[in-house]
């Protein structure tokens, strides 16, 4: 039996709608750790907030890794450090929020494990994300002066559709091409990160460092951040409740969802 590397988004796949671990993708997964596969957390969530979900979970032992920020990040929980990161560049993180805060669009990144906003940002849509992660966040004044480092994405957020997200995501494909790429990760929430950050180039990258060939992955999700890694995975699962973009992407569709153990059907498929 070859050992595999199984790849899993956390909300809409991993995790069901009470954000919860079910019963029988719990037994399947530490089935598989324990057949020696590798279970990987792959969301957009910052690390500060995987890391939380891998202890819930009891995905934070051997064998078991995340992708955080979309693929920004690479962690090892065997070693509990960062094996990889790639930060946005200062002048690409200015004008984004600058064109944020011209169209007034609500818009936040990161400073070490905190979320932060400038003060023009409604600190209610904050702390309703903040409270679905299990975060803090920060005001600061701006963001050139106040960053003590240089984040890995930025995140916009409207609670009420994607006509104002949906234009900014059109204005970062015009402007910035090859600087930025942008892509929602719920139908809330807007990501831009540095062009070529992605939970694909995730997988491609934790593979060259674990020396495993990347046939040897099957990787699983629901929403638009998750097509890239499903193309490149060796098998590319998209959830019953996926979005039809990443149906069509995928090798194969499970037949349950994520609240009735959809990725214990998966490694019941394809981690044997």
């Amino acid at each position: 039996m070859e050992s595999k590397i199984l790849f899993l988004d956390l909300d809409g796949t991993l995790l069901d709608d009470r954000k919860a671990l079910t019963d029988g993708n719990r037994a399947a997964l530490a089935g598989a750790i324990s057949r020696g596969h590798r279970a990987v957390i792959a969301s957009g969530r910052p690390l500060k907030s995987v890391r939380i979900q891998a202890a819930r979970l009891g995905l934070d032992g051997p064998g078991c890794y995340a992708i955080a920020y979309n693929g920004a990040v690479l962690y090892d929980f065997t070693t509990q450090r960062q094996i990889f990161r790639r930060t946005m560049a200062p002048a690409d993180l200015y004008a984004v929020f600058d064109e944020a805060n011209r169209r007034g669009v609500y818009i936040q990144t990161y400073d070490k494990e905190d979320v932060v906003i400038e003060p023009r940002n409604d600190p209610a849509i904050a702390e309703r994300y903040c409270t679905r992660i299990q975060l803090d966040y920060r005001v600061i004044q701006d963001v050139r002066r106040d960053l003590s480092e240089m984040p890995v994405k930025a995140l916009c957020i409207d609670f009420a559709g994607q006509e104002r997200t949906g234009a900014l995501r059109r204005w970062v494909l015009d402007n910035m091409p090859g600087r930025l790429d942008s892509y929602f990760s719920d139908k809330n929430f807007l990501e831009i990160v540095t062009a070529g950050v992605n939970k694909g180039e995730g997988i491609l990258k934790l593979c060259e460092l674990l020396g495993i060939p990347p046939e040897y992955t099957v990787a699983a999700g629901d929403e638009a951040n998750d097509i890239d890694m499903i193309r490149t995975a060796g098998v590319g699962v998209a959830m019953a409740n996926a979005i039809p973009e990443v149906k069509a992407v995928a090798d194969y569709v499970t037949q349950r969802d994520n609240n009735h153990d959809g990725v214990a059907e998966i490694i019941e498929r394809f981690l044997t």
